[in-house]
């Protein structure tokens, strides 16, 4: 398995000149790096005007392994080559590293790359990625991994301190400024033209041979990319360490690297906007930081909130008058930690007669509700105090709990809401104080722990009686002046106190199933199922010409190709029988196929836009101004692998994509509209439109404030 690693930026508030002065002291020792125990020069080059250097050493390394390892394999030190691209007219260093010791059995790669600030040409950024990958050693390769991953974080964590104790060095030898290249007398005509400031940028190595013909880095760059380099992106798609740790938090090197490549891979794949990097990071420490698991579960869930509106429950639903009586429960100040406090009289509320007034689902959307007031409240707490807040504390007054709450529907909606929390708000609960739990509390939670996940339960406190009052209790968590007054405190508390819902609010079976589905259903989307064979298509009429009809379409698995006709015939309506080509279900979505057999492609209908190819996972919008009345088509198809041009017979490519999905199914969540051209407000795009993100947790964080489109759909 190849083992990754991308850095954040690192920002030095010192000019270029003086950190590359810094950095050159590492050499030819480092004592600062024990394991660094020697270099040598292999190979040097100089441009005529000073402005390019470029410097090949040999360096010598003693790792850290255990005696017998390093006795089997027949070697005490390791040795790597480095390659190290000064240029002084553009202020750059790119430095790439790589093993030459076992290089037949470990591939290990390294770029680095010092960069002037985008924002500030006094301050110097520094960015690094790298990449392992052991192909076998001796039956050990287990033991490798895990020795060059210690290794390489340790020496991580050390980077900025070498090179803030050089600087200090410096400053104690009284040198505090380093003057910038300027080019000879000679050389001024032919370099007078100005050089605009480089963003910050992955590290890319600059040949030799370019460098002797005195290219420009920035015609190299233009030149010597390689799709097995990192991609350059803009400087708000990046993120810095002092915004990881002013906001997300104190994270180690390999984590800080998890949430920058699950970062980058939603850029790619949702073509700019992407969820706040909390709610990334949320994902990620659900998963312990497996990036593969992460991304599954994430995407999963902004699917999900896109289906349901989830982002727009605080502004659009109101909860009934039943649940604002009779719930009990409400945000109260916060605890010591600065989390937003959440405060639930469990014990006072009448769970069977909320259930039986209102329906599982006018719950589970009203738990929704506080849980998005909760990520609010966390977001306003952060600028509050100053550190990041990404969790709240749940209070939990057991008093009154007794078996009338154990009635069977509202421990099923219990748990159902415990479902769809956990899957889409991971790491959102920091702590979960449980007070005054009666005889009957095993009994729940031995129905509901196995719902709840492992590190969710080792959050829980739980107190019988009056324990909570004692050592290691309340007082421990939340702060004297702000305990609520029902539990001895002297705190006013507005959390509704509960109590049983009337009967007469009592709604049949009949009335909540369709409030149930009304609820749910209410999502301007639809889901449909599309089989190879069996494309998907959706039939819209158009009386004025120059409408405009507007897509929104989620690919949720497989590959498909999206296409848009024009008939002046009307397709015949889909038949009702199951079996029909024209009919087919599936517990996915509906399949409807409204292109008759029959009908021949430039003669029947027509093709008004060329195809369009969209990748499992991406999102796509975009509109088409109509030129004539008529009946139009949006199609979307299963995407086959064409065969390879020069024989009949498939690609091993082919196939293996094929086969990834199962059944020849793909599945697409989509929302269409028709507006008047006068009412367009987006540009007037074609199929080759915007792809954009999820959901509204995309919203611009402060590091990124420029890498998020807009919406082209014109709701």
């Amino acid at each position: 398995m190849v083992q990754k690693y991308q850095s954040p930026v690192r920002v030095y508030k010192h000019p270029f000149e003086l950190i590359m002065a810094a950095y050159e002291r590492r050499f030819p020792t480092c004592p600062l790096i024990p394991m660094f125990v020697a270099s040598d020069t292999v190979n040097e080059y100089r441009s005529e005007d000073g402005a390019i250097h470029v410097i090949e050493r040999r360096c010598k390394l003693d790792i850290d392994a255990p005696r017998l390892l390093k006795k089997i394999a027949g070697v005490d030190y390791v040795y790597f080559v480095q390659k190290n691209s000064l240029n002084r007219r553009e202020r750059t260093l790119h430095i790439e590293a790589y093993n030459e010791t076992f290089s037949n059995r470990v591939i290990i790669n390294e770029h680095c790359s010092y960069t002037v600030h985008p924002d500030n040409e006094d301050w110097t950024c520094f960015e690094q990625s790298a990449s392992l990958d052991i192909k076998s050693f001796f039956g050990f390769e287990s033991t490798v991994e895990k020795i060059a991953m210690k290794q390489y974080t340790s020496n991580i964590k050390k980077g900025k301190e070498i090179i803030e104790y050089y600087l200090k060095q410096l400053e104690e030898e009284g040198i505090t400024f380093v003057p910038r290249w300027t080019p000879p007398v000679a050389c001024k005509s032919e370099s007078s033209t100005s050089h605009p400031r480089r963003p910050v940028s992955p590290a890319i190595n600059i040949p030799e041979s370019a460098t002797k013909e005195g290219l420009s880095n920035k015609e190299i760059l233009n030149t010597s990319s390689s799709p097995s380099e990192p991609t350059a992106g803009t400087p708000d798609d990046k993120l810095d360490a002092d915004y990881i740790k002013r906001y997300l938090g104190d994270l180690t090197p390999m984590q800080e690297s998890c949430l920058i490549r699950l970062r980058q891979w939603l850029q790619e794949t949702h073509k700019g906007k992407i969820p706040k990097d909390e709610h990334i990071l949320r994902f990620l420490r659900a998963r312990d930081f497996n990036i593969d698991k992460a991304r599954e579960i994430l995407c999963q869930s902004l699917t999900w909130r896109k289906q349901h509106q989830v982002d727009y429950i605080l502004d659009t639903w109101n909860p009934p008058q039943v649940l604002q009586d009779y719930y009990a429960g409400g945000w109260h100040h916060h605890d010591k930690d600065g989390r937003p406090l959440y405060v639930l009289r469990l014990g006072q509320m009448d769970t069977k007669g909320l259930v039986r007034a209102l329906g599982e689902e006018a719950l589970l959307r009203y738990v929704l509700s506080i849980n998005e007031e909760g990520l609010r409240r966390c977001e306003e707490n952060t600028k509050v105090f100053g550190r990041p807040i990404s969790s709240w504390t749940c209070l939990v007054d057991l008093e009154g709990l007794n078996m009338r709450h154990l009635w069977r529907p509202g421990v099923k909606a219990l748990l159902r809401i415990i479902e769809v929390v956990e899957a889409n708000y991971p790491e959102t609960l920091g702590r979960l104080l449980i007070l005054r739990a009666p005889r009957v509390f095993p009994v729940l939670w031995t129905l509901v722990s196995p719902f709840i996940d492992d590190n969710t339960r080792k959050k829980f406190l739980i107190y019988a009686g009056n324990d909570y009052q004692g050592p290691g209790g309340l007082l421990d968590y939340i702060d004297k002046e702000i305990i609520p007054d029902f539990l001895g405190g002297e705190c006013m508390c507005e959390v509704p106190e509960g109590g049983l819902v009337p009967k007469s609010l009592y709604r049949t079976a009949e009335e909540l199933e369709n409030e149930d589905i009304k609820l749910w259903t209410e999502t301007i989307y639809q889901s449909a199922s599309v089989f190879k064979g069996a494309p998907h298509e959706v039939l819209i009429q158009i009386v004025d010409a120059s409408s405009v009809i507007t897509w929104d379409f989620d690919v949720c698995k497989g590959d498909i190709v999206f296409n848009i006709f024009h008939s002046k015939r009307a397709p015949q309506p889909p038949k009702k029988d199951s079996l029909g080509a024209h009919s087919i279900t599936s517990p996915g979505g509906n399949n409807v196929q409204l292109i008759d057999k029959v009908w021949q492609l430039g003669r029947d209908y027509s093709m008004v836009e060329s195809p369009l190819i969209c990748k499992e996972g991406e999102s796509v919008q975009g509109s088409h101004v109509t030129r004539w009345p008529g009946f139009y088509i949006l199609q979307w198809k299963f995407h086959s692998m064409p065969a390879c041009a020069t024989t009949n017979l498939p690609r091993v490519d082919d196939v293996l994509a094929s086969l990834q999905v199962s059944s020849h199914k793909c599945k697409v969540m989509y929302y269409t509209e028709v507006i008047g051209s006068e009412d367009f407000r987006g540009s007037m795009t074609s199929l080759e439109s915007s792809h954009s993100g999820f959901s509204q947790l995309s919203a611009a964080t402060t590091s990124s404030s420029q890498s998020h489109s807009s919406s082209m759909i014109s709701r």
